[in-house]
């Protein structure tokens, strides 16, 4: 079930989920849209081996001036804003539709499990043929929460739980028990 704007904010009074900072303004009918944080991350590698733990990647302090995203370019980004969810509630990441409109798609790894704590990076990518500029603190994505039918057995306690700023792919971690 798709949580309503009354529901996600009797949750967030009651304290079972958390988002920090939050503007009320931003609470829509059936999500939440959340502020591109001030960081964004490029990989700076001609190749990248997946098992491989130090991957090059060039952090990029985002100020008034804002970032230029190139086309055809792929960057990680980062929430404003810190969440937390409960054991019993999934979020799913969602590209908000103005930006869509310019070619801005808005992360392919979109989905939040039950128990996850953290700012989400997200995956950007331009698929326009001009560049799109963004600026810290914009509106760049809604997630929206739904209750699972009973609280998880196995809630999130995996790599990025925790996670602040933007980080970079963990897959090498996925080797090391093999």
């Amino acid at each position: 079930m798709i949580l309503s704007d009354g529901t996600i904010k009797k949750l967030i009074e009651r304290g079972e989920i958390k988002i920090e900072p939050l503007e009320e303004k931003n609470i829509q009918a059936s999500s939440i849209d959340l502020r591109l944080g001030g960081e964004i991350a490029l990989y700076r590698m001609e190749r990248i081996d997946i098992r491989e733990k130090d991957l090059k990647v060039e952090k990029i302090e985002l100020g008034e001036d804002g970032f230029w995203i190139e086309p055809k370019a792929f960057v990680l980004a980062t929430t404003l804003e810190y969440i937390k969810l409960p054991d019993y509630i999934t979020a799913f990441v969602e590209g908000r539709s103005s930006l869509g409109r310019l070619g801005l798609f808005i992360e392919n790894a979109g989905w939040v499990d039950a128990g996850f704590e953290g700012q989400i990076t997200l995956e950007l990518y331009n698929a326009n043929n001009c560049p799109i500029k963004l600026y810290k603190g914009m509106r760049i994505c809604q997630i929206v929460l739904a209750k699972l039918d009973k609280r998880a057995q196995k809630a999130y306690r995996g790599k990025y739980l925790g996670q602040s700023g933007v980080t970079p792919s963990k897959i090498f971690m996925d080797f090391q028990d093999s």
